[in-house]
């Protein structure tokens, strides 16, 4: 059963994604056209043997008056013309079907790309909670890859070459049916050997790209949190956990590659031993018609037969290269499937189900349990009964971990509860359709994700799926290019209102109401502040914009709809106080007749809600008003008190908002911390003009296309490439030694067909026959065995080295990656996706060109030339002549190239940044579900591919036309050499001996040649990919901006040391833990890419060993900037920035990173136990004990969490560490920094996704942490640095005024004002 589905694995593969009928009419023309094409190949061998009697009848009767050397002269010729139809017929055959074939494939990847993100885009979130986003890189990337290249002019080939075998037994049982019938034989050996070869080369493929999806995974990862790799210098920990990955593929990529060889040594046997057994039994036959004299036994006939066999065998042969494509395609395919057939759970497309057009927007849980299907030995609900009446403010507060976000998801049915009912206007949810469901509830996540697109169709995203009367015909333009031409024009320069008009009435409203919900969220202000506006690019995740800013557009998004039920997740923990203060005000204007759900730790932000319900294990402790829950003194009231300033309201300033970090990229690190805010009598106006800059810089960055590769000859990449291939020299050369036996034995069998050829002419005598044809069938027979373990030896050998080779440098790929600078990161285009696809797309490429290719390339090379010093030696008058020809068909088949590679060239980013939009998509699952934007997405990868879609037609037919061209010459060679050489026999200048050693080693290296140039796009694709990662490789080491760069060769990679061994800084620290020393002395800074913008204006702060300081400010102040100096990610332009005595401006050495330990606000955890995670902190070279491990984790208030996990420390993250909560995966990150026993801790808002009461312990954790180490905090809560030892008011990119909270609370009037926002009284 398992073989029938192998069988028809295939056949099912050419007909995926749903083929329209010019598809279908495609393939169907391709098919036959093929099959034609390989008819006309006998039908030459027929005229071939009967120019074989004329030639006999030539040299036998040997003419010697000039009318019988006319008349022989002018039956060969009539037989030339005949060829020269035939393959004229052939050429157009041929062109059709590798067309056909070639936009067979380009269309199927394209379809199967649309079907494969399609059905991803319909499952339910928690299907995505063990798939990887790398791994939806790998697929579309390496997967869609392998299928196309397994489905395009190949597959044509193939059945050309089928077609031949067929008709050439056809013709052969015609002609003698007798001697076709010991032949037919060897059939059975042959597709037995196909189909058992093809069997172990599809497995071994299925499971290389299992394990390069996850190597993938690893690096996808990496790359979208690249601040926290370099702040830990965890890239070589990750780099090792990627290795190993790559090292599981390399593994079955070895058994691949020895399959490969063995299939075809054993192809090329059994070829071989057939052509021995024809020429044995073809000179007993002749030797039979000698003895009878069998006038009726024609020799031409004979020789037919044998030739077209010979040949057939030979074709057949030459299809071993494409048959582990094919299984690879197979195996793609498969992988596909897994996903493409999956029906979802939960479907938001779905038309099924209960509509509403209006609805009482009220929710109640009844006997609500829940459990994540990644983690189903843990109950996060447990029979929780609770009531969200409509048109109410309901509050929902608790512990971290608690289940507070979950039920958000069950209220937008993300999930469906394990057991019990989510109701909403009385229905259950699974009754209801689901996208009507969502279109009467708006949800702003904790961790707010945006599109890779502009801020206005950001917003606009909200409109997508509205139950607004008003909005419904909106969904055209939205679904459409309408609101991405106006974002481009916006970025050209235009007036975003005069460009709105242009494009439409529909527009026009789209964007007024898109500039309501930014003014509603506080986000107009900066949104205009920016060069571009509404127009601005926000990056993949939204990386590009800080995370406050993120949270209001997102919060506009939600609003822009004017949704009946408003979620919000923990919706201003991003905000400053102020920023947060006209927020809510905005919102509870807007309040009056929505429902709305709030789940909040900073308890200041839900006292006016109408039901405040506190949550704890999953259970609900208490509900009800703010002074209600006072009044009981209970659980709620212990919240408030941990959380109440005091007397002396103390804190400050929390407009950290725009330094925040996304953990989907790195740049905005930077984004918005160059604002120029202004005090007044009133509070403060944010001037966001450095905000904005810095944002239009990123952002027309991020628009760039990929950065162009510097074109290389190709001697020089192969120098370049040198250092790779030195270990596995002596498997190379004796691989090559082995390809030249391969190629050599070609010519070889032109030499022993031409002597059978005229050894078993009927003018020889029975016996010389009989003993020559034993002899040369013999020769044939030792030739096979020769060829068997040439070809297992040469494929082999060369896969062997080509799995070694794609592994040695994905890892360099990835070592260099991580070597790279913050700045090098976010500059020119480059985003997490597009620096993946070096190690998916390019590795991929780099892997097509695998062992048998090379092997096939060099054999056929070696052919070559072993055929024209042939030819010359035996007879040069007709080698010249034939070989005029040559020079047309290697021009065609580097035209072919040409064009395949201008295209590649072309296009390349296209699929870069559809892969890119695809795996977004799959990151941002939740909010694309939410948001119901499934088609739009689908449209805006549809659209991102349409330059290329648009050009493959007239490749296809270019590309063809010139592969075609190859086989047109080939035969006018023959036919040539066919002529020219028969008029050298008839005037007695050559042999027929001679002739035909000529004439077949022409024969075979012409169709060789024009199969060689099939290879082209994997040749061109690998070129490509060569080019790309040496230049990524030979980028060097991480540099200084602006203070010079050096390239080095690859040789680095592997001068004095083994890949495996990577060399780890054993840094020399001194004794105790005594805390670093910080100083910044006069620093001047801008971010590279806007150096006319300082954000830091002559900054001096000095920080004492030991101490606990604060920095606060108001929003783009340059706080986050402080710490991405000191962390070294940035170089300042001027002044000095001096930790523990090393002057970090004067130094490339990052070791001093090893003492230093960063707690990033957006918590960033990788794939992996929670053992590794917390790991990766530990200082490189010291591997960190379960005991530090479990010690740091009691510090972070996290080991009780962890321990009360069915696997403890083996429990699995998750991708993005998505099975822990947002508090849960905070404490993890801290506990990562502890373990690291730093003597500077940087804590970047590390509470602010914690309750009060964990905040509290936590707090006390830090405390004992932090005895004896410097600690820099920035925070939001005020607080939690109430008692630092000395706070740093920046504003204006300097250090305005310094002291403790007392003394900056009497004398400075900005923090004062802030710290009066965050006072919650009783």
């Amino acid at each position: 059963m398992k073989a029938f589905q192998k069988l028809v694995g295939y056949p099912r593969l050419l007909l995926a994604g749903s083929p329209s009928k010019v598809d279908a009419g495609m393939l169907l023309l391709a098919i036959l056209s093929a099959i034609a094409s390989g008819i006309p190949f006998p039908l030459i061998g027929i005229l071939f043997g009967q120019l074989i009697d004329d030639f006999n009848s030539a040299t036998c009767d040997s003419p010697d008056t000039s009318s019988a050397r006319a008349q022989h002269q002018h039956s060969v010729n009539d037989k030339i013309l005949l060829i020269l139809y035939l393959a004229i017929a052939q050429f157009v055959t041929i062109y059709t079907h590798l067309s056909c074939w070639s936009l067979n494939g380009a269309r199927l990847a394209q379809r199967l790309r649309e079907s494969y993100l399609n059905n991803l885009l319909r499952q339910e979130p928690s299907y995505f909670d063990k798939l990887p986003p790398g791994e939806v890189a790998s697929r579309l990337n390496g997967d869609i890859q392998a299928i196309r290249s397994g489905t395009s002019e190949k597959v044509g080939i193939c059945l050309s070459s089928l077609s031949f075998f067929v008709t050439a037994y056809i013709v052969a049982f015609i002609k003698d049916y007798k001697l076709a019938a010991m032949l037919v034989s060897l059939i059975p050996a042959y597709f037995l050997m196909s189909f058992v070869g093809s069997h172990y080369i599809e497995k071994y493929s299925g499971l290389m790209s299992d394990h390069a999806a996850t190597a993938a995974s690893i690096a996808s990862e990496a790359l979208s949190n690249v601040v926290v790799v370099h702040a830990f210098r965890a890239n070589t920990r990750l780099e090792n956990k990627f290795a190993k990955a790559l090292k599981a593929s390399e593994h079955e990529g070895l058994k691949k590659a020895l399959a490969v060889g063995v299939q075809s040594g054993v192809l090329y046997f059994i070829a071989y031993s057939a052509n021995g057994l024809a020429f044995w039994q073809a000179s007993q036959r002749i030797a039979d018609a000698v003895r009878l004299d069998a006038e009726t036994a024609s020799v031409g006939v004979t020789f037919t037969v044998v030739f077209i066999l010979i040949e057939a065998t030979l074709v057949l042969s030459q299809v071993a290269p494409f048959l582990h494509l094919f299984g690879a395609a197979v195996a793609s395919f498969q992988k596909l499937r897994e996903d493409m057939d999956r029906e979802p759970l939960i479907n938001g497309t779905a038309a099924s189900g209960l509509h509403l057009s209006q609805a009482e927007a009220g929710f109640e849980f009844k006997d609500v349990t829940f459990t994540y299907l990644s983690r189903p030995e843990v109950t996060v609900l447990d029979q929780v009964n609770l009531r969200i009446p409509p048109g109410k403010h309901t509050a929902i507060v608790g512990f971290s971990g608690s289940g507070k976000s979950t039920i958000a998801g069950l209220l937008t049915r993300l999930y469906d509860p394990d057991q019990g009912q989510v109701l909403f206007d009385g229905h259950d949810l699974r009754d209801l359709n689901l996208h009507d469901l969502r279109s009467f509830l708006s949800l702003v996540q904790q961790e707010p994700s945006l599109l890779d697109r502009s801020i206005l169709e950001n917003i606009a995203h909200g409109l997508v799926n509205s139950s607004h009367p008003n909005h419904a015909h909106f969904k055209t333009t939205l679904l459409g290019p309408d609101l991405a031409d106006l974002a481009r024009q916006v970025r050209e320069g235009q007036d975003l209102q005069a460009a709105a008009e242009k494009l439409g009435h529909n527009v026009v409203e789209i964007v007024s109401l898109v500039r309501k919900s930014a003014e509603l969220a506080d986000a107009d202000a900066f949104i205009v502040a920016l060069q571009h506006g509404y127009g601005t690019v926000v990056g993949s995740g939204g990386r590009l914009i800080s995370g406050g800013q993120k949270q209001r557009i997102a919060l506009a998004r939600a609003l822009v709809k004017d949704p009946r039920v408003l979620i919000l997740d923990e919706a201003t923990a991003s905000l400053d106080s102020r920023s947060e203060q006209r927020i809510q005000g905005a919102i509870s204007r807007i309040a009056s007749g929505r429902t709305m759900i709030t789940i909040a730790h900073r308890l200041s932000t839900i006292t006016g809600a109408d039901n405040i319900i506190v949550m704890q294990k999953g259970r609900i402790l208490e509900e009800g008003t703010h002074s209600t829950l006072m009044a009981k003194n209970g659980a709620y009231a212990d919240l408030v008190r941990l959380q109440t300033l005091g007397s002396t309201p103390s804190g400050k300033n929390e407009t950290a908002d725009s330094t925040r970090q996304s953990d989907h990229g790195s740049s905005t690190k930077h984004a918005t911390e160059e604002g120029v805010l202004s005090i007044d009598g009133t509070g403060i106006n944010e001037k966001t003009e450095t905000s904005a800059s810095q944002a239009e810089v990123n952002e027309s960055a991020e628009e760039q296309e990929e950065p162009e590769t510097p074109s290389k000859p190709l001697w020089s990449l192969m120098r370049g490439f040198a250092p790779v291939l030195r270990p596995h020299l002596l498997i190379i050369i004796t691989s090559l030694l082995a390809s030249t036996v391969v190629g050599g034995s070609f010519s070889a069998e032109a030499v022993i067909f031409g002597n059978t050829v005229g050894s078993l002419s009927p003018c020889q005598s029975e016996s010389y026959i009989r003993s020559r044809g034993s002899f040369l069938g013999l020769m044939f027979f030792i030739l096979a065995i020769i060829e068997f373990f040439a070809n297992v030896t040469s494929w082999s050998g060369f896969g062997w080295v080509a799995e070694k080779t794609v592994y040695s440098v994905r890892v360099l790929s990835f070592r260099s990656l991580f070597g790279q600078d913050l700045q090098w990161h976010q500059s020119e285009g480059r985003t997490p996706a597009l620096l993946l696809s070096y190690i998916t797309r390019d590795g991929n490429a780099l892997s097509g060109l695998s062992g048998s290719v090379i092997g096939t390339l060099f054999s056929i090379t070696v052919n070559l030339f072993a055929a024209i010093i042939l030819t010359h030696i035996i007879a040069w008058k007709i080698a010249l002549v034939s070989l005029s020809l040559v020079p047309l068909l290697l021009g065609a088949g580097l035209m072919e190239l040409r064009v395949l590679a201008r295209f590649e060239e072309r296009h390349e980013n296209a699929y870069t940044k559809s892969v890119d939009i695809g795996v977004e998509a799959i990151t941002s699952i939740k909010t694309i579900a939410s948001l119901s934007l499934e088609e739009e997405t689908l449209k805006t990868y549809r659209r991102s591919l349409k330059g290329p879609r648009k050009e493959t037609l007239k490749v296809s037919l270019h590309a063809s036309l010139w592969q075609a061209m190859t086989y047109l010459l080939g035969n006018l060679v023959n036919a040539l050499a066919y002529w020219w050489g028969a008029k050298q026999i008839i005037a007695g200048n050559y042999t027929q001996t001679q002739f035909m050693i000529v004439v077949f080693s022409l024969l075979v290296s012409a169709l060789l040649w024009s199969q060689m140039f099939a290879l082209a796009p994997e040749l061109t694709s690998a070129r490509a990919a060569v080019a790309r990662l040496l230049g990524l490789i030979e980028i060097g080491p991480d540099t200084m901006q602006g203070r010079g760069k050096r390239t080095p060769s690859l040789d680095a990679g592997f001068e004095d040391k083994d890949l495996e061994k990577i060399a780890e800084a054993k840094l020399t620290l001194p004794a105790g833990n005594q805390g670093s020393s910080v100083q910044l002395r006069d620093v001047h800074f801008a971010y590279p890419s806007r150096p006319e913008v300082e954000v830091l204006k002559g900054l001096d702060v000095e920080i004492r060993p030991g101490t606990l300081c604060a920095l606060v400010g108001p929003s783009g102040a340059g706080k986050s900037t402080i710490i991405s100096l000191v962390e070294r990610l940035y170089t300042p332009q001027s002044g000095s920035i001096i930790v523990d005595g090393l002057d970090l401006t004067r130094t490339r050495d990052v070791s001093f990173r090893d003492t230093i330990a960063l707690v990033p606000q957006e918590s960033v955890l990788f794939e992996g136990t929670v053992e590794f995670n917390i790991g990766l902190g530990a200082r490189p070279g010291h591997e960190a004990t379960m005991d530090e491990i479990q010690e740091a984790c009691k510090l972070a208030n996290i080991h009780d969490t962890i321990q009360s996990l069915p696997d403890g420390y083996q429990t699995l993250c998750g991708p993005n560490g998505n099975q822990f909560s947002g508090g849960q995966k905070q404490r993890l990150s801290i506990a990562r920094a502890l373990v690291r026993k730093p003597k500077l801790l940087i804590l970047d808002e590390p509470t602010s996704a914690l309750d009060a009461e964990s905040e509290k312990l936590l707090q006390d954790g830090l405390e004992k942490a932090a005895r004896g180490i410097t600690v820099i905090a920035i925070a939001h809560r005020l607080h939690t640095i109430r008692k630092a030892d000395v706070i740093f008011l920046i504003e204006g990119g300097r250090c305005v005024d310094r002291g403790t909270h007392e003394e900056l609370l009497q004398r400075s009037e900005s923090y004062r004002l802030n710290v009066m926002h965050q006072t919650l009284a009783e």
